[in-house]
């Protein structure tokens, strides 16, 4: 599904979850990848042991194109989800992938006037979530997903993303 990746590494996690990190595109102030494995990890939770998933990195081009095949909406997003549904019958430790568009994060967080390092955690606990079958499509869901990834961001040591004073930069 995926064009070559330029640099990708696997990172092992506390109570064996894989976390595979990938990085399709490059930039400046992109988080390492121990930090996008412990923001994944830390929305996965303890009752989720023994899963895999991928965090993919990609440049605008590759989140745009995704958007319009998966979701058929033009143009890059923050983040995609893609969960993996394995036959009923088969058991399957892989929870699926999430992209992360670098570039989109990057302008979100200027624009909104907010820590990168924080905004990219919170797309990715957020990415993460969609995998667990979390969703925000109605008032009450999105109620249940945002109190979820505040309270993960906040063990995670960052402000609450829907309740924080831009800072000044």
């Amino acid at each position: 599904m995926f064009a070559p990746t330029k640099v990708s590494s696997r990172s092992p996690s506390p109570d064996a979850v894989s976390i595979d990190v990938q990085y399709a595109c490059e930039g400046p102030d992109m988080p390492r990848t121990d930090a996008l494995s412990a923001w994944a990890a830390a929305a996965l939770g303890r009752e989720q042991e023994g899963v895999e998933l991928t965090v993919r990195v990609v440049d605008e081009a590759e989140a745009a194109r995704l958007n319009e095949t998966y979701r058929h909406r033009a143009g890059p997003t923050n983040v995609l989800s893609f969960p993996f549904e394995p036959p009923a019958d088969i058991p399957c430790p892989l929870l699926g992938d999430v992209v992360v568009c670098a570039p989109v994060v990057a302008r979100e967080a200027v624009q909104q006037g907010v820590d990168p390092r924080a905004h990219w955690a919170h797309v990715v606990v957020h990415g993460v979530l969609h995998l667990l079958g979390y969703d925000h499509e109605r008032e009450e869901e999105a109620r249940i997903m945002e109190s979820l990834e505040v309270a993960i961001l906040a063990r995670l040591g960052f402000p609450d993303p829907y309740n924080q004073p831009s800072v000044q930069t």
